[in-house]
This record gives C-alpha cells, sequence and structure tokens, in this order.
C-alpha cells in the first residue's frame, strides 16, 4: 500500500514538473506575441480616438458654418476669389487643380474662379488667364477620385448627390484627359476641406479622396522631376483653427498655404517663397 502511494507521489511531482516546465516555455514563447497584440490594440486605440476628435470637430464647423449669414458668406467668398485672382501666384500658374463648389456642403464659392479660368479673361483685373484646368470627378465609395480636363462649364453634369463633375467624355467622344497622365506638370491646386490651421494640417470630410490623390501626383512629380504643385485651401474664418487643434494622421496631405477673407496665410517654405 505504501509503495502504491510513493509511485502515486512520484508521478504527481513528475506531472506537476511537466506542468512548471510547460507553463514556463509558454510564458517564454508568447511574451513577444503579447507585446505585439498590446502594441497593436494601443495603436487602434489611438486611431480609434483620432477619428472621434475628426468627428467631433467636422459636426462643430458644420454647425460654425450653418450659422454663418448669407451676407457673411457672400462678402468671404468675393474677398477670398478676388485675393486668389489678383495673385501674381494665380497668374503665373499655368495648369490648376480646382474644386467645383457645392452649395449644399457650404464649401467657399469657386464659380467666379472657374468661370474667368474657362473664359480666358478676367477684366477686372486686366489679365488673359490662358490656363489649362482640371476638375474632380469621384469613381467610387474607395476614395478614388480623378482630375479630369474642361474647357467649358457646360462639360460639368450633376452626379448622384447633385454635385457638378466632369463627364468622362468630351463633346467629340473622347476620354478627357487625366491629370496622372498629362505631359506637363499642374503649378496649383485650389483645395476645399472642413478646417485648416497655420501649421498645414487639412481635415476633410473623412472619404480620403484628396488625401489619395494628392499623395499619388506628388509621387508622379517626384519620379518626373516635377516642382510640386502648390497646395492652397480655401477657407471661411470659422474653419481656420488653432494649432494642435486638427488631429492628423499618416496619411493625412499638408496643405502649403490658405486663402481666407483676412488674406494669403503662407505656411510652406515655398508658399513663403512664392506668395509673400
Amino acid at each position: 500500500m505504501r509503495r502504491g502511494l510513493v509511485v502515486v507521489d512520484v508521478l504527481l511531482k513528475g506531472e506537476r514538473s511537466l506542468l512548471m516546465l510547460h507553463s514556463t516555455c509558454c510564458s517564454a514563447i508568447s511574451s513577444p506575441a503579447i507585446a505585439n497584440r498590446t502594441s497593436s490594440c494601443a495603436k487602434t486605440s489611438m486611431a480609434t480616438t483620432v477619428q472621434a476628435h475628426k468627428k467631433a470637430l467636422r459636426s462643430d464647423i458644420r454647425k460654425a458654418l450653418k450659422a454663418l449669414s448669407p451676407q457673411q458668406r457672400a462678402h468671404e467668398d468675393f474677398a477670398i476669389q478676388s485675393t486668389i485672382l489678383g495673385s501674381s501666384w494665380f497668374k503665373w500658374s499655368q495648369r490648376l487643380c480646382a474644386y467645383i463648389s457645392c452649395p449644399a456642403l457650404r464649401e467657399v464659392d469657386t464659380s467666379t474662379i472657374l468661370s474667368q479660368l474657362l473664359t480666358n479673361s478676367d477684366s477686372e483685373h486686366q489679365v488673359q488667364t490662358q490656363k489649362e484646368l482640371y476638375v474632380p470627378r469621384v469613381e467610387d465609395k474607395n476614395s478614388n477620385m480623378r482630375m479630369l480636363k474642361i474647357t467649358t462649364m457646360d462639360d460639368l453634369v450633376a452626379n448622384s448627390m447633385n454635385i457638378l463633375e466632369p463627364s468622362p467624355l468630351d463633346g467629340s467622344g473622347n476620354q478627357r484627359e487625366d491629370v496622372m497622365s498629362a505631359t506637363n506638370p499642374v503649378d496649383l491646386f485650389l483645395l476645399p476641406g472642413v478646417c485648416f490651421d497655420k501649421e498645414g494640417r487639412r481635415l476633410g470630410r473623412g472619404g480620403g479622396y484628396y488625401d489619395v490623390l494628392l499623395k499619388r501626383y506628388q509621387d508622379l512629380a517626384l519620379e518626373k522631376k516635377w516642382n510640386k504643385p502648390l497646395l492652397v485651401a480655401l477657407a471661411y474664418s470659422v474653419q481656420i483653427k488653432d494649432e494642435g487643434v486638427i488631429p492628423v494622421t499618416p496619411t493625412d496631405v499638408p496643405i502649403d498655404a490658405i486663402v481666407s477673407s483676412g488674406g494669403v496665410i503662407p505656411i510652406s517654405p515655398i508658399a513663403k517663397e512664392k506668395m509673400s
């Protein structure tokens, strides 16, 4: 009877030793995995926090834009477009990408700029504006957008959201020129957004369309050894925030300058050189 107890005790001790060894090995193996999982969770949590902050900021800006009176909006629209049309950096730009303003989105108006670009004249500022113009066309819901060349406002059609954009074919049935396949570089992008700051941060509407397109174009310019285009945002006064308020991620492309009713705010070194 005693011998049986001894055998059982030895077996139990051996099992305990094996269990301890197994536990130690598993701990050694799983520690890096746990660390990786912890790091991944932290990154996910941070990304979630940034997105929540962006969402709240967009909501605040939409309310501020809605509160702008029609008179104030018209005043700022006129001042911003006049500043751009009268500037030297706009006049020397031969090829531009510009957004088509949508009243429903409460974007800074670009109708005067586009009209004068497409008629090739600006009588008020006494300048011939023989330039090439590319405007956005959204392709899908996966942040894919193209900038297509137009020569008249008749080239635009309303999409499903009643936003004007270029038809894919011109009047002759040919594919419109895509800025990504153009043989000459773009000098200037006129950009919309929800809000901006004086450090160059830009908060869009959350689709990533402009960030994706701008990054692709900047990569193309680098590949072809072109000068990078000047990225200029148009902003109402309520859309300009203090530094540090706008959260950013690595995929957010910074802007070079802001034009508001108060004038030009150059940010990047190239903007300070060309716009001051």
